[in-house]
């Protein structure tokens, strides 16, 4: 993991530049207030349903009461055994107009009853030409580590970001600028996550006042509350920012990187970091995110094409690896981490999408948000949760779950 670390930052960057080439350039934001036509993708929000609710500030999002069809929490009891539950989450979750993955996945999610967590990074809510309005720590107003979002891309997704809250997806943050390395997380105070965080807050409170866009809907959700968890930009500064986000109210974090064993707490939050699974083929392990996959495959987003099957097949054994590590051992949730990018021709969305298909076919599994894990872990006996947190990656419960966990 630490050379992957070591490079993210330089092969994120040339990624972005080159994911971003799939938005066109037609249409345009003037932060009027008035709105101006933004291409297809406008014409299709139109006439969609959106639910109804109370407006909140200038009208960029409502509140329209309970998130719908969450999954509800049982409290383990005599017989049972913990559900296998998958996470499935996206770092920065933009919508591309020319290669909608948001909207892929969120069929897939139909599909096979999963829920997701969309980690949002604030600044594409924002189009390029109000970049001023965002000024990261220690940072000049503006500067950002990944590109501003073209208009029609912010207008997609704002739009896809709205649907998918009311599909049962949870909209965490990914925070802004993506700024990693020595000017970045890692060297950030509480403080200044706590600038970061109100900036994130800001530019999906105020979309319509800072696009003008008139054609879409209101958010159906009020962001202050809906947000309870993140993931920082390649992993940094999580000892800082979780000083801050527990005086935040938040829930949980996932910044870090740990095994494949039930979460804990640290300063407040669930710890539900990426892990450690098998690297299939390999005697090593791999940080579950399809970033350290591709960089122990090709170290380059354009790998050699002849390779492509290779390290998709590779992908795909290396997530259901860990899944049966889990499946057949101590339970303890699988976190995988994904990025809606075309690297090494998209193989890591084909891989990601074979896995989730995978998961569904077990009855006991559940794809659920961070959000709908927090709600399980919280509704669980002290004791019980104990319990779980001591079984070892892969290890199975001495004599049964009903003997081991005390269950009445």
């Amino acid at each position: 993991m630490s050379k992957a670390a070591v490079a993210r930052r330089t092969v994120l960057s040339g990624a972005g530049v080159w994911a971003l080439a799939a938005c066109s350039t037609s249409s345009k934001s003037d932060g009027s207030g008035k709105g101006v036509k933004a291409g297809s993708s406008a014409k299709a929000s139109a006439s969609s349903a959106s639910p109804q609710g109370k407006t909140i500030g200038d009208g960029s999002m409502s509140d329209t009461g309970p998130q719908p069809g969450l999954y509800k929490p049982k409290k383990l009891k005599k017989g049972d055994v913990p559900p296998q539950f998958v996470v499935v989450s996206w770092d920065g979750a933009a919508e591309l107009v020319d290669n909608p993955l948001l909207s892929r996945f969120r069929k897939v999610s139909r599909e096979t009853g999963a829920h997701m967590t969309l980690f949002l990074s604030g600044i594409y809510f924002l189009p390029e030409s109000k970049k001023t309005l965002y000024h990261a720590p220690h940072h000049k107003p503006g500067a950002t580590d990944i590109n501003f979002l073209p208009d029609d891309c912010v207008h997609a997704t704002i739009k896809g970001i709205g649907e998918s809250w009311t599909e049962g997806h949870e909209i965490g943050t990914h925070f802004n600028g993506h700024f990693c390395g020595p000017t970045g997380g890692s060297t950030w105070s509480p403080s200044d996550w706590g600038s970061e965080i109100d900036q994130a807050r800001s530019f999906v409170a105020n979309w319509r006042t800072n696009t003008g866009f008139h054609d879409l809907p209101p958010l159906p959700f009020d962001y202050d509350k809906e947000l309870i968890g993140g993931r920082t930009p390649c992993l940094e500064g999580g000892d800082n920012l979780r000083t801050e986000a527990e005086k935040l109210g938040w829930r949980y974090d996932t910044s870090k990187s740990t095994l494949q064993m039930w979460p804990k707490k640290d300063k407040g939050l669930w710890d539900m970091s990426l892990q450690s699974i098998p690297l299939a083929g390999t005697r090593f392990q791999v940080l579950s995110m399809d970033y350290n996959i591709m960089f122990n495959q090709s170290k380059v987003t354009k790998g050699n094409p002849a390779m492509h099957a290779t390290w998709r097949k590779q992908a795909v054994d290396s997530y259901m690896a860990g899944f049966n590590r889990s499946y057949e051992g101590n339970r303890a949730p699988l976190v995988i981490g994904n990025h809606f990018e075309g690297w090494n021709g998209g193989i890591y969305m084909d891989a990601v999408e074979e896995v989730m298909r995978k998961v569904a076919a077990h009855k006991d599994a559940k794809m659920v948000s961070f959000r709908e894990l927090c709600d399980w872990m919280d509704a669980q006996d002290p004791k019980v949760v104990k319990k779980l947190q001591a079984l070892a990656p892969g290890e199975t419960p001495p004599g049964g779950w009903d003997e081991y966990l005390e269950l009445t």
